[in-house]
C-alpha cells in the first residue's frame, strides 16, 4: 500500500470527476490534501485544506498559491485543473484559444513557478503530476485544447530536466475519454454515446476516475522515485492502435 503520511499535496480542479477522486485516493494514502477549485466548488470532506480562486486570472492564481504556501511547502503538486469545449478549427475563435491555452497550459505553468522556490529547499521526494490527455497525442478534435495539453507534456519535461539536480520529479498521466458525473448530461442528450466509443477502446469501455487516480498516486508516491520526464497512459489501449481500422482489414483479409 502506498503511504504518503505527512505529505502536503496540492490538486487543482479538485471539485471536478477525476480532481474529486483524486482528493479521496491521496487522502486515503495519507496525505493531507489541499483541493483548489473555482468559487462555488463542492470540495470532498477529506481535504484538509481548501483554495477558490479563477485559474484564468493570473493576480488570483499568485495570490492563492501565497496562500497555499502560508500555511506549509506541499512536496506534491497535480495539475489537473482544465476544460475544453468542443470546437474545431472552422468553429475557433480568438477567445476560444486564449481562454483554452490560458485555463490548460499557463495557469498551470505559473502555478509551478509559485512553489519552485520553496520546494527545492524541503528534503526527500518532490513531485509534479500534471494531468494531461490523449489529445496531446494523436488529434480527436479541439484544437486548442489539443494544443495546450501538448503545451503541458513539454512544460512537464522541462521541469523533469531542469529541477531534477534539485531532486524535484515531474511526470503526467494521459486519459482518454473519463467516466465522470459530466458523462451523465451526454448520456441523456445521446443515450447510445458509451456503446459506441466503446467499439473505439481495445478493452472495450473507457477509463474510470479511478484509475486516472491510481496512476497518479503512483506517479507522486516513492515507488516512483526514479520515474521523472514521462508520461502513463490511462486510456483502455486507444492510443495503441486503431481498433476498427485493424477490424476492417481483418473481415476483408476473410473475404
Amino acid at each position: 500500500m502506498i503511504n504518503l503520511s505527512g505529505s502536503r499535496v496540492v490538486i487543482t480542479g479538485a471539485g471536478g470527476g477525476i480532481g474529486s477522486t483524486m482528493c479521496d485516493t491521496f487522502s486515503t494514502a495519507g496525505a493531507e490534501v489541499v483541493g483548489c477549485d473555482v468559487a462555488g466548488t463542492e470540495f470532498r470532506p477529506d481535504c484538509t485544506e481548501t483554495f477558490e480562486f479563477d485559474f484564468l486570472d493570473r493576480d488570483d492564481v499568485s495570490r492563492a498559491a501565497d496562500a497555499i504556501l502560508s500555511k506549509g511547502t506541499p512536496s506534491i503538486v497535480v495539475l489537473n485543473a482544465g476544460w475544453t469545449k468542443a470546437a474545431t478549427l472552422a468553429s475557433m475563435t480568438q477567445d476560444d484559444l486564449d481562454h483554452e491555452m490560458a485555463g490548460n497550459f499557463t495557469a498551470s505553468a505559473l502555478f509551478c513557478l509559485k512553489f519552485l522556490p520553496m520546494m527545492r529547499t524541503l528534503q526527500g521526494d518532490r513531485s509534479f503530476v500534471f494531468t494531461s490527455s490523449v489529445n496531446a497525442l494523436v488529434h480527436f478534435g479541439n484544437p486548442a485544447y489539443s494544443a495546450a495539453k501538448a503545451a503541458g507534456m513539454a512544460w512537464m519535461r522541462a521541469l523533469a530536466v531542469e529541477e531534477g539536480t534539485n531532486g524535484i520529479r515531474a511526470n503526467a498521466v494521459i486519459p482518454a475519454s473519463t467516466q465522470t458525473p459530466a458523462w451523465n448530461v451526454r448520456m441523456k442528450a445521446d443515450p447510445g454515446i458509451l456503446n459506441r466509443l466503446s467499439r473505439l477502446y481495445p478493452l472495450g469501455r473507457i477509463v474510470t476516475a479511478q484509475e486516472v487516480a491510481n496512476a497518479t498516486l503512483f506517479l507522486a508516491s516513492p515507488l516512483a522515485t526514479g520515474i521523472t520526464g514521462t508520461s502513463i497512459t490511462v486510456d483502455a489501449g486507444l492510443s495503441a492502435g486503431n481498433l476498427p481500422t485493424m477490424e476492417a482489414i481483418a473481415e476483408a483479409a476473410k473475404e
